[in-house]
Parts: structure tokens; C-alpha cells; sequence
């Protein structure tokens, strides 16, 4: 009889080395928000010039850390044509400003990359009105406003592709984190909804859904205590590196999900 290995040994595995590109994006035009950083975002913007993008913009509200995250892109991955842009996904005009911007400077954009969001822990008896719109505002409604301003654009052209991140507090419930679940459930819906509308055009909408992705903000934001919980509810008993997110948000944004939209896919190895 086969001897299988116990989950334990599966729980302590390490992260994979790093995927190379394989040209996915080649020819393609990237216009990817909150990019600045060590987070996600920054993770998708180096592995869509990896993946051969010809053109790409980035946008955040740090000045200083846009300038040097272009720097940083242009270094290590040889792509020139990449643009910085500074926006705050709450403000309507400088969200019309970053999509006028990506369109005259990329040539048309051919894929967005809502990334934005915010986070936060608090209980619900504590949360104030403030605090609870902040995070929908950033996270939900300015996904929506990214999108709202970007799709008659690519509707025109009857091409594209929009990958939104989500999270699987969307599906999931987490103390503490009910306004982030509120607008990554959200987010969910808009995609779903949103795709439906675009598809008519040749248009395709989908999100990525992670459980939990270290980066230094979510360092800094989270208790070691809690990170190293959520960790040990993963299967393989680690949080994703952020470019295994980044991986497959690329593939969503790619010609091999043609026939995707609509969809949410969990990057995930959490335990049912």
C-alpha cells in the first residue's frame, strides 16, 4: 500500500522560486492603480512588464514612492514606457484625469488593474461612520469609479480586460473586519454585474479573491499574532507571496482567460 505523506508535511512548505514571464501580455497596455510600494500592486505592475506589456501606468497618492516605484520598474524588468500617475480613486476628476492620462500615453489602454483598497480592524459596536465610509469609499466606490470611467473607452475599441482585487473576506467571515468584507463583498458583485453589461462590447471583467498575501503594509497594519493566525489556517501553512497573487491576476488579464468574465477566482490554499 502507498504511504501518502501527513498533512504536516504539506503545512510546512516553502514559497516556490519565482515564476519567470512566458510573454503573456505581450503587445498589451497596463493601467494599474495603488501601485507604488510593496504590495500587490507593485508585485502586478513588474510581472505585466515581465509578462511583455508594451506600455504601462501606475498610480498612487505618494508622490515620493510613485517616483521611485517607476524608477524601480523601469531598472528591473528594461521596460522604458512606464508611466506614473497620481490619483486617489475617492476624487471623480482625478480618476477621469488618470484614465485621460493612461489613454493618451499608453495608446489605449487594453487592461485595468483595480488594485486600490484599504483595510482596518475594528468592531463594529466601535466603528464610527467615518471610518466605515472611508474603506468602502477607497476600496468598493473607487473600484467602481476606476471602471465606470474606463469602460466606454474600451467598449469603443470592443477589447479588454479589467481584473479587480477582491478578497475572501468577501465570502468569509473575520472579526474586526466588517466594512472590508462589506466592500470586497462588493466588489464581488460589481464584477459580477459589471461583466455582464461589458461582455456586449467584447469587454471582460473578473476579480482575484486572496486570503492572505504579506507585504509590509500588512506588516505594519496587523499584529504578528494575527498574521501568523491566519497563516496556520492555509494548507500550506504560509501566507501567498505577492506575486503569486500578481500571477494570477496576469492570467485573468490575459488571451488564455478569453472566455472568462464575470468570474472570482480564490487565491487561495485555505482548509474548507
Amino acid at each position: 500500500m502507498t504511504a501518502y505523506p501527513s498533512f504536516e508535511v504539506y503545512a510546512v512548505r516553502q514559497a516556490p522560486s519565482y515564476v519567470p514571464g512566458h510573454q503573456l501580455l505581450a503587445g498589451k497596455s497596463v493601467l494599474i492603480t495603488a501601485a507604488a510600494g510593496a504590495g500587490i500592486g507593485f508585485a502586478a505592475a513588474r510581472k505585466c512588464a515581465e509578462e511583455g506589456c508594451r506600455a504601462l501606468m501606475i498610480s498612487d497618492i505618494h508622490p515620493r514612492r510613485l517616483e521611485e516605484a517607476v524608477a524601480r520598474l523601469k531598472a528591473d524588468t528594461g521596460l522604458q514606457d512606464v508611466w506614473g500617475q497620481l490619483c486617489n480613486v475617492t476624487n471623480e476628476e482625478e480618476v477621469q484625469a488618470l484614465v485621460a492620462a493612461a489613454e493618451d500615453r499608453l495608446g489605449g489602454v487594453d487592461v485595468l488593474i483595480n488594485n486600490a483598497g484599504l483595510g482596518g480592524e475594528k468592531r463594529v459596536t466601535e466603528m464610527s461612520d467615518e471610518e466605515w465610509t472611508r474603506v468602502l469609499d477607497i476600496t468598493l466606490t473607487g473600484t467602481f469609479r476606476m471602471t465606470r470611467a474606463m469602460l466606454p473607452h474600451m467598449e469603443r475599441r470592443g477589447r479588454g480586460a479589467i481584473v479587480n482585487n477582491a478578497s475572501v473576506l468577501g465570502w468569509r467571515a473575520q472579526k474586526g473586519q466588517a466594512h472590508y468584507a462589506a466592500a470586497k463583498a462588493g466588489v464581488m458583485a460589481l464584477t459580477r454585474c459589471s461583466a455582464l453589461e461589458a461582455a456586449e462590447h467584447g469587454v471582460r471583467i473578473n476579480a482575484v479573491s486572496p486570503s492572505i498575501a504579506l507585504h509590509d503594509f500588512l506588516k505594519k497594519a496587523s499584529s504578528e499574532e494575527l498574521l501568523a493566525q491566519l497563516a496556520g489556517r492555509e494548507a500550506f501553512g504560509r501566507a501567498a507571496e505577492v506575486w503569486e497573487v500578481a500571477n494570477v491576476m496576469v492570467f485573468l488579464a490575459s488571451d488564455y482567460a478569453s472566455y472568462m468574465t464575470g468570474e472570482v477566482l480564490s487565491v487561495s490554499s485555505q482548509q474548507a
